[in-house]
This record gives C-alpha cells, sequence and structure tokens, in this order.
C-alpha cells in the first residue's frame, strides 16, 4: 500500500520527479455530502488532546497519510505517464489480500501433508517416540529435563487417549446419554457466554460512536481517552474472560487430551474473530441507516461524513491496544510475579509460580492482529507498516519475558498437526477480512467527502469505469469473461479436475495401502525364513 498508494501520493503533491496531480471534485453530489470538518484542530488546544489523537487516530492525525480521507487524487501524471490512483488503490488491496490467500493455502496443503502422514498411522507414531524420539545432540541440562518431560507428556497423552477409548467402547447407554446430556448443556453455557460477549461489544459500540459524536468536547482526558477505546477494551475483556471458562468446562466433557487442545483453541479462535466481526457489524448498522436523513448520500452522513476514516480509526485503535496490553502484561504482570517467586517464599506465591509459556495462545494472538490489519488496510493504508514496527517490538518483548519471566509448559505442541492448525485460523482470519471488505467495496454507497471514490457510488465501480477506456475488442473479451455465458462452463471445469484429484488422491491411497501390506507381508517372510534357518542350524 505504501509502494502503490501513498508515495505516488506524497511524491505528486510536492512536485518530485517533475509530477503533478489532479485532485476529484465531486461532480452530481448533494452539498451536505461534501462537508468534512475534523474536531478539535482549531482554535486553543490542549496538550492532552495531542494524545488523545495520537492514540485514537483523530484530530491532526485524521486527515494524513494514515487514513482513507486523505486520498483526494484522482489522476497522478509522472510526465506522460498517467496514473489513475482510484483504481491502484482498489487493486493493491485486493491483490494483497489475494496473495496473502495463496500463500497460505500453499503452506496449509503442505502442512496438512505432514499431519496426514504422521496422524494415519498411531502405531508408527508411538515407535518413533519411543526409539528414535530423544535427540543425542541436546548437552545442557535444563534443555534435557525439558525434552524429557516432553516426550514423557506425549506419552502420557498417548495412553490416557487409548485409555478414554477402551473407556468409550465400555460405556453403557445410561452413561452415554448422560455424557451427551452434559455437552449439550455445557455448549448451551458456551453460546450464551459468547452472545454476552458479543452483546456487550455492540452495546460497548453504539455508545462509543454516540458519544464521540455527541459530547467528546465537553469530557475529560480520562473520559474521553475511555469513550475512544470502549469497544477494544470489551473486546480484550471478552478475549481474556471466555478462555478461561473454556479451559475450566472442558474438563468434565471427556474428551481426549488432543482433542480437548484443539476444541479449547478453537473456541478462542471463534471468540477473537467473532469479536471483531460484530465490532464491524455494529458499525455498519450505524452507518448504512434506513430513514430519510440516509437517503441523499446513502449512507448516514451527518454521523460519519467520512465512514471509511472512521473505520480505520477503530481498526488502528484495535492494533494500538493490542500493543499496549501486550506490553503491560509483560511489565506490570510477568516481571512482578517473577520477583514475588523468586523471592516470597508465602506458599500461595509459590503454589501459583511463575508464567507458563504457552505456544498456541501467543500464536493466536498474532493471528489476530494479522486479521484487523488485513481489515484495516483498505481504511489505512499504513496499517501494515505500524503492525510491523508493532511486531518487531512485541518479539523482543516475548522473548524477555520468555527468557526471564516464564517458565516452559509441560504440554509440548506437536509441530506436524499444529503448523497446519495455525495456518487454518490464519486462512479463517483471512476469509473474516474478506467479507466486510467485500461488502463495503460493493454494497455500501462510498463517502462524498473524502477519499478517492467520491465520483462513484461504491468502490468497485471505479474497474468498469476504467474497462470503458478500453478498445472496444479487449472490452467485449472482459465483458465475457464476467458474463454467465463463461462463468458456468469454468464452474463446470474447476469441477472436473477436482473430481479428478480426489479420484487421483483416492488411488494414491490404495497403492499406499497396498505397499504397507507388502511390507508387513516381507516382514512375515522373512521371521519365517529365519526360523527356518534356524531350525536347520539346529538339526545340522
Amino acid at each position: 500500500m505504501f509502494s502503490f498508494i501513498t508515495l505516488p501520493s506524497t511524491i505528486s503533491q510536492y512536485g518530485v520527479l517533475n509530477s503533478s496531480y489532479v485532485k476529484v471534485s465531486p461532480k452530481g453530489i448533494e452539498p451536505q455530502c461534501t462537508i468534512y470538518t475534523i474536531s478539535g484542530t482549531k482554535g486553543l488546544v490542549y496538550f492532552y488532546t495531542y494524545i488523545i489523537d495520537l492514540l485514537s487516530g483523530t484530530g491532526f492525525l485524521e486527515m494524513t497519510s494514515l487514513f482513507y480521507g486523505y486520498y483526494r487524487i484522482d489522476m497522478v501524471h509522472f510526465n506522460a505517464i498517467k496514473y489513475n490512483l482510484p483504481l491502484a488503490y482498489l487493486l493493491t488491496t485486493l491483490v494483497y489480500l489475494s496473495l496473502s490467500l495463496i500463500w497460505i493455502v500453499k503452506r496449509s496443503v503442505e502442512g496438512f501433508k505432514q499431519s496426514f502422514v504422521r496422524e494415519e498411522d498411531p502405531f508408527q507414531s508411538y515407535c518413533n517416540k519411543i526409539f528414535a524420539g530423544w535427540d543425542f545432540c541436546i548437552t545442557d541440562l535444563n534443555a534435557s529435563r525439558l525434552k524429557h518431560s516432553s516426550l514423557k507428556y506425549e506419552l502420557k497423552t498417548d495412553l490416557e487417549e487409548e485409555r478414554l477409548r477402551q473407556k468409550k467402547a465400555r460405556r453403557t447407554t445410561e452413561e452415554k446419554l448422560r455424557i451427551y446430556c452434559l455437552r449439550i448443556f455445557l455448549n448451551i453455557f458456551v453460546l450464551a457466554l459468547l452472545s454476552g460477549c458479543f452483546y456487550s461489544i455492540y452495546k460497548a459500540t453504539v455508545y462509543s460512536q454516540e458519544n464521540i459524536s455527541n459530547v467528546i468536547s465537553k469530557m475529560t482526558f480520562e473520559g474521553n481517552l475511555f469513550v475512544q477505546y470502549l469497544p477494544s477494551i470489551v473486546i480484550t475483556l471478552a478475549n481474556f474472560i471466555a478462555p478461561l471458562f473454556f479451559s475450566y468446562i472442558i474438563r468434565f466433557e471427556e474428551y481426549s487430551p488432543a482433542f480437548e487442545i484443539r476444541l479449547t483453541l478453537m473456541r478462542c479462535v471463534f471468540v477473537r474473530l467473532a469479536n471483531i466481526g460484530v465490532l464491524l457489524f455494529s458499525l455498519g448498522n450505524r452507518i448504512v441507516c434506513a430513514n430519510e436523513k440516509c437517503k441523499a448520500c446513502g449512507y448516514n452522513y451527518e454521523l460519519y461524513p467520512c465512514w471509511e476514516s472512521r473505520v480505520g480509526q477503530e481498526m488502528y485503535k484495535l492494533m494500538i491496544f493490542d500493543f499496549i496490553i501486550i506490553f503491560a502484561v509483560a511489565v506490570f504482570v510477568d516481571f512482578p510475579r517473577k520477583l514475588l517467586v523468586t523471592y516470597c517464599s508465602y506458599k500461595p506465591i509459590q503454589w501459583c509460580g511463575l508464567q507458563k509459556f504457552q505456544i498456541p495462545e501467543n500464536v493466536l494472538e498474532i493471528v489476530y492482529g494479522q486479521t484487523i490489519c488485513w481489515i484495516g488496510t483498505f481504511y489505512s493504508p499504513l496499517l501494515p507498516a505500524i503492525a510491523t514496527v508493532k511486531y518487531f517490538i512485541v518479539f523482543y518483548i516475548k522473548k524477555i519475558s520468555l527468557m526471564h519471566t516464564c517458565r516452559p509448559s509441560k504440554k509440548s505442541v506437536r509441530a506436524s498437526s499444529s503448523n497446519f492448525f495455525f495456518l487454518a485460523v490464519l486462512l479463517i482470519g483471512l476469509i473474516l477480512a474478506f467479507i466486510p471488505l467485500g461488502l463495503s467495496m460493493t454494497r455500501i454507497r462510498s463517502s462524498k467527502a473524502c477519499g478517492p471514490f467520491v465520483n462513484f457510488n461504491r468502490s468497485w465501480d471505479v474497474v468498469p469505469h476504467t474497462v470503458e477506456g478500453f478498445p472496444g475488442a479487449l472490452q467485449k473479451v472482459l465483458n465475457g469473461i464476467a458474463s454467465e455465458a463463461f462463468a458456468v462452463p469454468f464452474f463446470v471445469v474447476i469441477c472436473l479436475i477436482m473430481f479428478y484429484f480426489i479420484a487421483l488422491a483416492g488411488a494414491h491411497k490404495r497403492v499406499v495401502d497396498q505397499l504397507r501390506e507388502q511390507l508387513v507381508m516381507e516382514s512375515r517372510d522373512k521371521q519365517f525364513l529365519i526360523r527356518k534357518l534356524t531350525e536347520a542350524q539346529k538339526r545340522s
């Protein structure tokens, strides 16, 4: 986004490399739709206002290159070259997300192959742990203890899973009915908890948006900052409280240890990603109103004269608040806990011990932040740069916290299956980003007071407008590709190719099963020959 959007805009505005620009001039737009005033930038401005603006993206930051509303350029001229900025803005976002999709799918397929091979034969996995599980390159005593604890936990997990399989096979009808009823009840409780989280986020978002627009100038510094960050605070609390309940109730559902971890993680993933979805849904309901006031512009222009920048501000605040929480937990929770455990012999403190470094939870934090970045890129083009700086700092915070204030978890993470799981979660986050972006580009009318799409009803309209300027033959080709006459045969061909690869995979699986049977038969033949040879030697 920086190379294709921010850099050309900045260069053209300062006249670098003999470049110039043409600003977007609104045409056929109601006058009230073009009014866009930024509050808090005129008159006497208190110092703390700049702090609020820096943390919330309002005020002096609102009309910088950080947000959508800054880009009011229609065409950039580099000597004889014309650069269509609205088209570049849209296509850069789509290409950025498409490349992410291709990379994740490619890595997910590789991870799925590894996990499928490793989980195909549990006996083979057990033998590998017994006879080839130890790393003889380990020379450090602490590392050897950790490896020993990891192997011990994995063997315990395998034995526990086998015990649960046998217990499941011996269950009576009454026991099955009791377990199923308990699981249904606990899942109803989970749904109720999720509903409470979603409702809290919705009400917090509505309250925050109403007070930001109405009485923000009458508030104190603390009240102003609290109102600005209220949705982010509620989302963070939901992300913290819900997993605690999930980890507790999973003990009563009597699943296998491996499935317990996967189910708990899936619930945590759903909470984190769904919370973002509820926030966007709440904002969408406020932006797209159904009363008479919104008919002139197609959106709530009184509350959101530049609604894209407001959505970008919400994503910006989520990103900043997530960083603040990570930093605060490391400095004000983990470090004092380390000091208390080290220098205080009080039994409850020693029982709590040091903080466990949980790899899955930390990876889910990264997935959560990456999803925010994907969604916010269209509304805040420099958000990926902020995310890069954020995770560069977070890496060293986590590293220092891990080395000095945490202890390793006894529960090992299986790399083969966990890599595929985390990539699948990342893919879900990317799909979640595609949905609101697709709706905002094709369904919601673009702002008429800011941004590069003021002369288009929707952001996507810039594509057919550009196609109209192509030669007639090229227009026919593109219109044919976009028509149903091309889409239906293309879909049929894709289905045939997919069925072919499914049949090919089934044939390969049958060949693999036959080869395994041959290996078993050869091992039995060898045992038979060795036994006969031994008998012949005894006779002689």
